[in-house]
């Protein structure tokens, strides 16, 4: 655009809108001919075919396959920018409209280089009204930040005596500003246009899909605002999803693709969208791990390299990223089965040392596979939910109720979206705390209104919840159901006023004097008590403290089918739907 004020009040932001629709229809083709090769065509060959012939038509297929992809990637990112080059610019085309219709008020005349001319006045004196000529007001595009300061300690300007002046010159000033403001915008928005230009003869290989990514984050860079600012962050998720579904559909496109980080951690937005918004995220934020060198980050990068393997084999259930971030601890939330199309969904909060590492994938994550494979054979349209939202306590000598309270309110937004995206019209939703995660499953219930739709709640190997009584919870006691191994330790620490008055060493001491009932542990009433409430259902005893297996075991293997089938059975028979065959067992 030629920076002049004639062009920029000219300016059809709506042709450059529907220059972006263009683009934008060429990427939707694109990614439905891509869609045609990958499931129809290919998939059809690589099921009936097994020969030289076949492998050399389907190594064509992908190319092609990545052609569309290609296509489909810069196109719409052309679309993004055209799109948010169309509401900068509307930005100073609004002001400078607004400054010509103050000056056309006036009657002043606004000339060609953008200065503005006034006419003559009659100004009160001490001697009477006399005549002050007109002038001529040349503008300054410059802010008031950009001005260098008057160090000469000269006198002011003596003020005009005309007033008209003064108006003209801000007048002139707003244009000039406008101008600047319009050729600033369209410099940047040039400059990423210019590097989505493709090269002659261009042969889309892996190596170009990852340029794309760049470009991806280019665009990102010049249009990020204009996306950003059109997000209700603040809404509750009922209303994030009333405003997902309610985009149209280049709109929600223009976010998976351009800003996936925007959207893969909002409460509400639905389970499929999340899920493609972290897939597309998880790439930038490993390239951005993988530029740093201290050890938090590397045991960062390993987890997210691990995950992303596994998403990119086949999985029974499906799974679903639901989200991804390196903020604290680190941050995973990972479904498997789609929990928006599920009658059964659980949500399982670990606990004590949980962080976003090796371990977390290889031994976390299989606990909620392990729970929605046992649910499916309950009811097939179950899913589980290993939700890392939070950051769990990582020493025993630190443990406090504060990780637990921060974390609650994240779950309990986790648990409203998940309500509001659901399909199924009376789904049933169960809410599982392990370890130190029962604490976080506690203060999130106790909030007002309860755990949004959680129907039953699951207390595993729990050091206390918070409360004194099942029914405290919100869901009834016959609704809360607790798995505590006898050679558990976590389920045996002592209460804090125990270990306040006896020490470490004296705490089973002094427990009879200040614990009638030897029913209290660290964070209340011990869960598998009498006192408390709750259905206790069996699991298995566990390893022996140190002598047989460690001090640990037995708290780490309530999900795990091949150390304690009785457990993860009536685990998933809760998560499945049917709480009342729990298999029993007597309290504490």
């Amino acid at each position: 655009m030629t920076a002049t004020w004639q062009a920029l009040r000219d300016l059809r932001p709506d042709v450059l809108e529907d220059a972006g629709d263009a683009w934008h229809a060429v990427s939707g083709r694109s990614g439905a001919d891509r869609v045609r090769v990958d499931r129809l065509m290919t998939a059809r060959l690589r099921e009936t075919q097994d020969s030289r012939s076949a492998a050399a038509a389907l190594a064509r297929l992908q190319r092609l396959s990545r052609n569309y992809q290609y296509l489909h990637t810069e196109c719409g990112l052309i679309r993004t920018t055209l799109y948010a080059l169309a509401a900068d610019l509307a930005v100073p085309q609004r002001q400078l409209r607004q400054a010509l219709d103050e000056a056309a008020e006036l009657r002043f005349t606004v000339h060609e280089d953008g200065s503005v001319s006034f006419p003559a006045a009659t100004t009160a004196t001490l001697a009477g009204d006399a005549p002050t000529p007109g002038g001529h007001a040349r503008g300054d595009a410059r802010l008031p930040l950009d001005r260098a300061p008057d160090l000469s300690g000269a006198p002011p300007a003596v003020r005009p005596l005309n007033p008209n002046a003064e108006k003209a010159q801000a007048l002139a000033d707003r244009i000039a500003r406008a101008v600047r403001a319009a050729a600033d915008i369209d410099r940047k928005y040039a400059a990423t246009l210019d590097r989505l230009r493709a090269a002659k003869g261009l042969d889309v290989t892996a190596a170009t899909l990852a340029d794309a990514a760049r470009d991806t984050a280019g665009v990102r860079a010049a249009a990020g605002r204009h996306l950003g600012d059109g997000i209700p962050a603040d809404r509750s998720p009922a209303e994030l999803r009333a405003w997902w579904d309610g985009l149209p559909e280049e709109q929600r496109r223009e976010y998976l693709d351009i800003a996936p980080d925007l959207i893969g951690g909002l409460d509400g937005i639905p389970a499929a969208a999340r899920d493609e918004a972290n897939r597309n995220h998880l790439p930038v934020l490993i390239d951005e791990l993988a530029r740093r060198h201290d050890d938090d980050s590397r045991s960062k990068l390993e987890a997210l390299r691990m995950i992303q393997d596994r998403l990119r084999e086949p999985s029974v259930p499906p799974m679903y990223l639901l989200g991804i971030g390196d903020e604290g601890n680190g941050r995973a939330i990972i479904s498997y089965g789609n929990p928006d199309t599920s009658r059964n969904v659980s949500a399982y909060v670990p606990g004590l040392g949980t962080k976003l590492d090796g371990e977390f994938v290889e031994d976390t994550m299989k606990r909620a596979r392990d729970t929605a494979v046992g649910a499916r054979d309950v009811d097939p349209s179950s899913a589980s939910i290993i939700w890392l939202g939070y950051d769990a306590p990582q020493k025993l000598d630190v443990m406090s109720e504060g990780d637990a309270e921060r974390g609650a309110p994240a779950y309990h937004s986790f648990m409203s979206g998940l309500h509001s995206t659901n399909e199924i019209r009376d789904p049933h939703f169960t809410a599982i705390g392990h370890s130190y995660g029962s604490l976080t499953v506690g203060k999130a219930a106790t909030a007002p209104g309860g755990i949004p739709g959680v129907d039953d709640i699951i207390l595993l190997g729990s050091p206390g919840v918070g409360v004194q009584k099942a029914e405290e919870l919100g869901v009834g006691r016959e609704h809360v159901f607790v798995g505590a191994a006898d050679n558990d330790p976590v389920t045996h620490l002592p209460a804090k006023d125990e270990v306040a008055f006896g020490g470490p060493g004296g705490a089973l001491l002094t427990r009879d004097l200040l614990d009638a009932g030897n029913d209290d542990v660290y964070f209340g009433k011990d869960p598998a008590s009498k006192a408390f409430g709750a259905q206790r259902f069996m699991v298995d005893d566990g390893p022996r403290m140190v002598r047989d297996a460690g001090a640990f075991a037995a708290h780490s293997q309530y999900f795990t089918p091949e150390k304690d089938m009785v457990s993860a059975a009536n685990i998933a028979t809760i998560v499945g739907g049917r709480p009342q065959d729990v298999v029993e067992e007597k309290h504490r």
